[in-house]
């Protein structure tokens, strides 16, 4: 996977100067303005190096870095370059003695800023980091048990949490081929591209996908389904189409987000087939549990690995005289994921075309929402298209 690098800087101009020379370089960039969240996003993130600016809002970056140590104990060490304006040596004392690893002082090459950095990560970075080859991202698949219990709400905003407030590079795929709602659900007119104009071309490539993929305001990538029911047949489980599309994202994304609907056609198991994790989207009721359990069942007989398949409890505060630990011993497994009920929230960004993970990102379910997705991507094993460093620096 790539390496996190967490910018700490009250400077927005040299957040956004290193943020793009960071990511042109292949790495994965979180930013905190003040030493609080810089402390606040180092125990939630986990970031595999941190460029500290020592001048700061709350907490100085010396006072940073010594809580950091403090912290972290014998745990992981998160390398840390102290960024600062001076070149005084008490200064440079100072934060080694605070914890820094290494120091730079503004202005700076971006070259040798770079060669500081891949220095401490082939020091301290995790060994899949040292691997010089590219990863393929990852394939998840969000699945409803039944109708009407937010699978496609879950898919939308998990993909803006993913790529706004993790810093991952995202597309979400319409794969409710005949009755796709991400038009409505994301206020898109009928005239937008979609699936059809990939699989009537005569080769699926990169360059026809980068045509007919929709950018939405959030930042996240589309690929919409067929604007009318019956052009959806021009999507081809017999050539394979979606297994063709899949494999050519691979290489363009971190996580491809796929949100299918229930029939398990063969379009359906080819996306199912292709997928690094499935996500079954329940409510706590009695007819999702017993859809459920034919759902594991069958996955069971189609030798779907069991680990891949991740259970999420939507509207796990609603009450419906079952909580979550009779719904696990109903269906004799745990449940992975919870996800609260804000009924008001949701479908209001429903009727106004607008996700809430976009626009209310800090209400109750857009932090319930946010937890969500942190775990997918930690549990997630290869982020993709990500430039891994070799064991000696250049």
């Amino acid at each position: 996977m790539a390496a996190r690098i967490l910018v700490v800087d009250d400077d927005p101009n040299v957040q956004r100067l290193l943020s793009y020379t960071l990511k042109q370089e292949g790495y994965d960039v979180l930013v905190a303005a003040d030493g609080a969240e810089a402390v606040r996003r180092w125990s939630n993130e986990h970031p595999d190096l941190m460029l500290l600016d020592v001048m700061l809002p709350k907490l100085d970056g010396y006072e940073v870095a010594t809580k950091i140590r403090a912290e972290e104990g014998t745990g992981k060490h998160t390398p840390i370059i102290m960024l600062t304006a001076e070149a005084d040596v008490e200064q440079k004392v100072r934060g080694l003695r605070a914890g820094a690893d290494d120091y730079q002082v503004k202005p700076f090459h971006a070259a040798e800023l770079m060669a500081r950095i891949r220095s401490l990560l082939a020091r301290f970075a995790p060994q899949e980091l040292m691997v010089g080859r590219h990863l393929l991202g990852q394939v998840h698949a969000y699945y409803g048990a039944k109708g009407g219990v937010g699978t496609t709400t879950i898919a939308i905003n998990a993909a803006i949490a993913l790529h706004r407030e993790l810093g991952r590079k995202v597309i979400l795929i319409d794969g409710n081929l005949q009755f796709g709602d991400h038009r409505v659900f994301l206020d898109l007119g009928l005239d937008r591209k979609s699936i059809v104009d990939i699989v009537i071309a005569t080769s699926i490539d990169q360059e026809l996908l980068r045509n007919v993929i929709v950018k939405h305001d959030s930042g996240v990538d589309l690929l919409l389904a067929p604007p009318s029911p019956e052009t959806s047949e021009l999507v081809s489980s017999e050539q394979h189409h979606m297994v063709q599309i899949i494999d050519q994202l691979r290489s363009m994304y971190d996580y491809i987000l796929i949100d299918i609907d229930k029939r398990l056609d063969e379009t359906n198991l080819d996306v199912i087939s292709s997928a690094d994790a499935l996500f079954v989207v329940m409510t706590a009721d009695l007819s999702c549990l017993k859809n459920v359990r034919l759902v594991l069942e069958t996955m069971s007989q189609l030798a779907f690995e069991s680990g891949k398949l991740q259970l999420v409890l939507n509207r796990s505060n609603a009450f419906t005289g079952i909580n979550v630990k009779n719904a696990e011993s109903a269906l004799k497994r745990r449940i992975d994921h919870q996800i609260v009920n804000e009924y008001r929230g949701a479908i209001s960004a429903l009727n106004s075309g607008a996700p809430f993970m976009f626009t209310k990102a800090d209400s109750l379910l857009g932090r319930s929402v946010l937890d969500f997705a942190r775990a997918v991507d930690r549990g997630s094993k290869a982020p993709a298209d990500a430039l891994q460093f070799a064991h000696a620096t250049s």
